[in-house]
């Protein structure tokens, strides 16, 4: 197995790699014809844009652009619900003209068990051009999710949200709510709250299988501490066992980077963890071809 230091070396190198200009070809495609946004292994790495919450969308959009991937899960703080339909049609154009994709958004949380209210998400996920939403709602609402995420056909991943969450605080606390519910009804599990439940992030993964349609990647320096959150690849996650099991499980979904910390100037931390993490995935399509 390729160790840390090949995947810093690796990750520096990806770092001094020319960036990528303004606008993308294409909302999947990169110059070259291949996935600007995918890595070694077929892992899609992407943006939430929660990160970028102190910036206004058109510089939000310039800095996920300066990233290298055209992928981004949006928060409302970017696209908010109260738009307009016709609003919410020309902010979707800005993403889409500057070659992103808007592949999801969220977390939004679902607060009422009623039709209006909770039909109000997805038709703002349908104007926005998202295929699916990253949620958190109370169980008993759940099952009014799941008609309205058939009726629309967009994706419903629920989000783990740590120790403090009196409902979702690991995988395994949505697992056991939507195992038995429709194919979109899933998980989008947050890699640094499940650690700080001293859950096995890497196995719980694997359990999830199919039902894992979305993932906020992070690290920490203590894994069982929030405030400890850090540049990925300085922590204690286990990234690479992470990215290692999504590879072998052909993981059919997006990697978004969540950054929290630095919310005045993230950038630098991010592209940081942008090269740490293709460095991670170039180590193991590198280790994947030795071995065949």
């Amino acid at each position: 197995m390729p160790d840390r230091r090949t995947f810093l070396t690796t990750s520096a190198a990806a770092i001094l790699a020319p960036r990528m200009t303004s606008p993308l070809p294409g909302t999947e495609r990169g110059t070259g014809g291949e996935d600007s946004g995918r890595g070694s292994e077929g892992v899609r790495l992407g943006v939430a844009s929660y990160s970028l919450r102190k910036f206004p969308r058109a510089q939000a959009i310039e800095m996920v652009k300066a990233l290298g991937t055209p992928y981004i899960n949006l928060k409302s703080v970017h696209l908010p619900y109260e738009l307009a339909p016709q609003e919410l049609a020309a902010a979707r154009r800005e993403f889409e003209a500057a070659g992103l994709q808007i592949v999801g958004g969220g977390t939004i949380t679902f607060e009422q068990d009623t039709d209006p209210d909770v039909e109000k998400y997805f038709a703002y996920a349908r104007g926005a051009g998202m295929s699916l939403i990253v949620a958190t709602a109370d169980p008993v609402i759940l099952p009014r999710i799941e008609r309205f995420a058939k009726r629309y056909d967009i994706k419903v991943a629920i989000h783990n949200h740590g120790p403090e969450d009196t409902h979702f605080p690991s995988p395994y606390d949505v697992l056991k709510q939507v195992r038995t519910m429709d194919g979109r009804m899933g998980l989008c599990i947050d890699i640094g709250h499940t650690v700080r439940t001293g859950t096995d992030v890497v196995r719980a993964i694997a359990d999830a299988g199919p039902r894992l349609l979305d993932m906020h990647a992070k690290d920490l320096r203590d894994l069982s501490a929030k405030a400890s959150q850090c540049i990925v690849g300085e922590g204690a996650v286990p990234i690479v066992d992470i990215f290692r099991q999504l590879a072998a499980m052909r993981f059919a979904g997006y990697v978004n980077l969540e950054y929290e910390i630095d919310a005045d100037d993230p950038l630098p931390g991010m592209k940081q963890s942008f090269a740490y993490m293709r460095g991670v995935l170039a180590g193991l399509s590198v280790r994947r071809r030795t071995q065949s």
